[in-house]
């Protein structure tokens, strides 16, 4: 028992282990659907699930629950991920976020762009932005399959891109898959909004207000019509996030927690152990930031719980082979394909290509580093989580929404087989892996970290 116990605590302690759980969501999802409890499954994800009172409830299936529920904890995350990436991360400066912004949008725009030449004038347009976005727990999880041979800076600059990527599909979601708004709904989630600014203002550190009133937020742009996923961003992006202590000033705190506890010890003082641990815990809740204090403990839920189950919810196609082979004769599907698996790569090399080309031509390069960068493009090409969340959104039609689906996981598939033979190839020279790192060698990253922990 004790082994098994080990075992488990070393997997999910692994990079690879978030891509690992969601390849086995996947197929646990393709075989359920395709086995004699196909209905059930179906029948399941149907079941509804009240919470409210009588006359003031939602009422939803357990796929919209997913969908619209657990999956703004996700957005939650995301939210928390890009505000630090904006104020102390690689986004915080022109020269440090030009690289992964541009190829970003390049990598955005294109496959929209192809997607929209296959199905233009045709009731199929809605879907043009599934193939825009990429899945960093795959992407990541691939990257750990390949190890330590792959360098920091590859890790840092398609994780990136992903931050970039996921900010576009959440303006994408909030300005275009929003179809009738109520107001009065709307004008209670603005009220929550101003109130969650002020918690901010005033340098709140506690975590539960800001919650508390992000369900209530999250509750009233649902009933808005503007997907309520968008709420988890909202609530993100008002949680205070400061900069770490430096070493001086743990010393302080810890040299002051001993002397806490020395004086509890001594008997003549009037000291006690319950006030030296009142000072620790509250010292160490403002050693930590609210921010980074909610990220670390949503990591585990969203990467481990969250996206399995909605990569199950979400990937159960019924592998028919009149059904396959209707799917790979629309557009819908080859739209999806050729954006995530062309569109994603083309876009990400080009941007790359024209900024090294036009505007940083002191940064040196090699056909090595040529070769990661394309591998680290078709990766990007893997589009899955957010690929499927979007096309729910698009298609209200099972037929169409298959197609998609289809597409999604075709292109995802055949990217991520690329990429990873491509990175693990081109990752054997390890000397050439240093010449041209786009800013993100390992050099910046360290002053990055430092800068952070800087008052």
């Amino acid at each position: 028992m004790h082994k098994i116990t080990a075992y488990f605590k070393t997997f999910f302690q692994k990079d690879s282990s978030t891509g690992i759980l969601l390849i086995a969501a996947t197929v646990a999802a393709l075989i359920v659907a395709n086995s004699p409890f196909r209905q059930n499954y179906h029948d399941f994800m149907e079941l509804k699930f009240t919470v409210g009172f009588t006359d003031l409830n939602i009422s939803k299936s357990l796929h919209h629950w997913v969908n619209d529920g657990l999956m703004a904890f996700f957005f939650l995350l995301v939210g928390l991920e890009i505000k630090g990436e904006l104020k102390f991360g690689k986004l915080n400066s022109f020269n440090s976020a030009v690289f992964p912004v541009v190829a970003a949008v390049s990598g955005a725009a294109l496959p929209a762009l192809i997607f929209w030449i296959f199905n233009q004038n045709t009731e199929y347009i809605d879907g043009w932005a599934i193939p825009m976005a990429t899945d960093i727990a795959f992407v990541i999880g691939i990257l750990a399959m390949i190890g330590s041979r792959v360098p920091s800076w590859v890790k840092v600059f398609v994780t990136t891109i992903a931050v970039v990527d996921d900010l576009i599909a959440i303006l994408i979601i909030a300005l275009f898959y929003t179809e009738q708004i109520n107001w009065t709904p709307l004008g209670i989630a603005a009220l929550c909004a101003i109130a969650l600014g002020v918690l901010n203002y005033r340098k709140v550190n506690s975590l539960t207000p800001y919650l508390c009133i992000g369900f209530f937020l999250w509750w009233a742009i649902l009933a808005s019509g503007i997907h309520a996923t968008i709420a988890g961003v909202i609530v993100a992006f008002t949680i205070p996030l400061n900069r770490k202590w430096n070493l001086e000033q743990i010393q302080g705190f810890a040299t002051e927690g001993f002397n806490q506890f020395k004086k509890a010890k001594d008997r003549t003082l009037s000291n006690t152990t319950q006030q030296a641990h009142y000072y620790l815990e509250n010292t160490q809740r403002d050693m930590e930031s609210p921010l980074r204090r909610l990220e670390r403990k949503l990591h585990d839920p969203v990467y481990f719980f969250i996206m399995p189950l909605f990569a199950f919810v979400n990937a159960g196609i019924f592998m028919d082979l009149e059904i396959l082979s209707q799917a790979f004769q629309t557009t819908v599907t080859w739209g999806v394909i050729l954006g995530l698996l062309l569109g994603k790569p083309i876009g990400i090399m080009l941007a790359i290509w024209i900024l090294l080309k036009v505007f940083y031509r002191d940064i040196p390069t090699s056909p090595t580093i040529w070769k990661v960068l394309l591998g680290i493009a078709l990766l990007c090409g893997i589009g899955f989580t957010m690929s499927l969340f979007i096309a729910n959104l698009s298609f209200n039609d099972d037929v169409l929404l298959q197609d998609a689906k289809m597409g999604i996981l075709t292109a995802s598939l055949v990217s991520g087989f690329l990429g990873y033979y491509i990175l693990y190839q081109s990752t054997r020279k390890q000397k050439d892996l240093q010449k041209g790192t786009l800013g993100f060698g390992d050099e910046t990253q360290d002053d990055s970290n430092e800068s952070e922990e800087k008052q």
